[in-house]
């Protein structure tokens, strides 16, 4: 039964030794700015004791933005959004003094709205003035 319980306590006692301590958090973004219309992705990293990066869930975190709806680690902004850009604060559930805000602007121009369709691309190529092609002397 000892040895039982001497094996139990080892396991327990490696599994603490080998735990990280998050040290600080980082967002890793994958814009420079938000889109309207569309849910925008939040990625926030931890650093851990050991220097390596391990990436946070909502699950792992509180998130807190000044504007918008948040879900998880996402955010929607809509079409009628005004503001020039939404601050976004993070802390960790386990230990809230490990914080982070960030501010990151909100795109002005969605260059995809004005983009032509496949179907006016298409109608384009076709209405080009086509030209002779030279034969080739085999």
């Amino acid at each position: 039964m000892k040895q039982v319980y001497f094996l139990i306590l080892f396991i327990f006692s490696v599994g603490l030794v080998r735990a990280q301590k998050i040290d600080s958090l980082f967002f890793n973004l994958y814009t420079d700015s938000l889109k309207k219309g569309s849910w925008n992705y939040i990625n926030v990293d931890a650093k851990l004791s050991n220097g390596s990066y391990m990436p946070l869930t909502s699950e792992q975190l509180n998130f807190k933005v000044s504007n918008g709806k948040l879900q998880g680690n996402s955010v929607w902004i809509g079409w009628e959004f005004t503001d020039d850009s939404v601050v976004v604060e993070v802390s960790l559930k386990k230990d809230v003094s490990v914080r982070k805000s960030i501010t990151i602007w909100i795109k002005k121009k969605d260059e995809q709205l004005n983009a032509p369709l496949n179907d006016s691309l298409l109608q384009q190529i076709n209405d080009r003035p086509k030209t002779p092609r030279k034969k080739r002397k085999n």
